[in-house]
């Protein structure tokens, strides 16, 4: 067992904590929706305004991603997921974007979660920095989420 005075954890950062009551607060809200139909509208509005509310270069890429994502796979349900624009499948988070504000990283992240079928062979990328999103970048997102799905 490692002694205390070796010991660097210093729990979780600002960041992590915020997004785990982020995360807390959609469970609550999604579970006071009523129909299914007002879940999925209001999922997908919920989305949109956490879009709106990132900063420019941000707005602007995760707007593109969800745009792609939307367009590739509409059996993806838009979706916030630790306060992040998620995509999930049978209520399973397939793909999400992170902006880059939101852990100060000096990239967005469009990432891939378990559900999301990208194996290939013993060892695949499962996130991908993204700091541009041009044409070629949607083909490959595009690519991405319909091989995560199908």
């Amino acid at each position: 067992m490692a002694s205390t005075a070796t010991s660097t954890y210093e729990g979780f950062t600002a960041e992590e904590r915020a997004a785990m009551k982020e995360h807390a607060q959609d469970q609550k809200k999604a579970a006071r929706r009523g129909s299914r139909a007002d879940k999925t509208a209001e999922a997908e509005r919920d989305v949109l305004a956490k879009i709106a509310e990132m900063q420019d270069s941000d707005r602007i890429l995760a707007e593109r991603v969800h745009s792609v994502i939307t367009a590739s796979a509409p059996v993806l349900a838009p979706k916030l997921w630790y306060g992040m624009p998620a995509y999930a499948l049978d209520g399973k988070v397939v793909c999400f974007f992170q902006s880059a504000a939101k852990f100060k990283a000096r990239y967005a992240t469009l990432g891939f979660n378990d559900p999301a079928k990208l194996d290939e062979g013993a060892m695949w990328a499962s996130a991908f920095a993204l700091t541009d999103v041009t044409a070629e970048v949607e083909a490959r997102i595009a690519a991405l989420v319909k091989q995560a799905v199908s």
